[in-house]
């Protein structure tokens, strides 16, 4: 069962997935390879570890922290919880959007300045399971959004369309990934689709399609919305909303394959 591998055997995957040597990755990282190896061995990972591995890898860092099965600290989390609440908001609109106009968007949100923390982020609890399942939606919960907010923006983003229930389900282990729901939760996170199939365990029989444009966005603005206070999120929220125009009114569902 997927639960019971480790980090070292999510790392390896990577690294085979990519033709990387641990020798290569620790020059890349600037680690000692005698370190990353006893990673790849089962040697649990520190977190200064998980951080400089993470850019020589191109992965978030709370995203290897994540799949390490640590507590991810306050200061990576997303900014205000209540900002959620728009943040999938933000982005179906912005989707709905043209190119340079979900350009704009993105260089707003990150012009903005970061204001202080208001309370510290609690990521939803899920139960005791730390497979590929829980490993995904807790990505998904750092990128400041809850099952319902999952559930709006796959549905608009890609072709999953679940209710809002089943990704506590997903995240609990009791339901499978599938090839269909590990190319678009890669999607929605930034993430190369063969290489979260490679991290879960998931086989792909056919080569997934890139991402579309909308896709590539969405992932984008939803990471950076994340460092959002709801003050402005909501100022963002409704400036995306009014940027739509006419079409304001309501969402393709499935928008880049529509």
């Amino acid at each position: 069962m997927a639960e019971r591998f480790g980090f070292g055997v999510v790392l390896a995957r990577l690294l085979a997935h990519r033709g990387l040597s641990a020798q290569q990755l620790a020059d890349r990282a600037g680690l000692p390879a005698d370190e990353v190896r006893a990673v790849i061995a089962g040697a649990a990972p520190g977190e200064g570890l998980l951080r400089q591995v993470a850019p020589a890898v191109g992965f978030e860092a709370v995203d290897l922290l994540v799949l390490a099965g640590f507590a991810v600290p306050d200061e990576m989390a997303p900014l205000d919880a209540a900002a959620g609440l728009r943040a999938p908001y933000i982005v179906m609109d912005a989707v709905h959007l043209s190119v340079a106009e979900r350009s704009d968007l993105l260089g707003l949100i990150r012009s903005l300045p970061q204001e202080i923390r208001p309370s510290i982020f609690t990521a939803k609890r899920l139960a005791s399971h730390t497979g590929p399942g829980g490993w995904i939606i807790r990505m998904l919960q750092y990128r400041n959004l809850d099952w319902v907010g999952m559930a709006r923006l796959l549905a608009v983003v890609t072709p999953t369309c679940l209710s809002a229930s089943t990704y506590g389900v997903i995240g609990g282990g009791r339901k499978e990934l599938t090839p269909r729901l590990v190319t678009d939760f890669a999607a929605l996170l930034g993430v190369d689709a063969r290489e979260l199939a490679a991290l879960t365990g998931v086989h792909l029989a056919e080569e997934p399609p890139p991402p579309a444009p909308e896709a590539v966005d969405a992932a984008a603005l939803l990471w950076e919305v994340r460092r959002l206070s709801e003050a402005q999120a909501r100022h963002v929220s409704e400036l995306a909303r009014s940027m739509r125009g006419p079409s304001r009114s309501g969402y393709i569902l499935n928008l880049p394959g529509s």
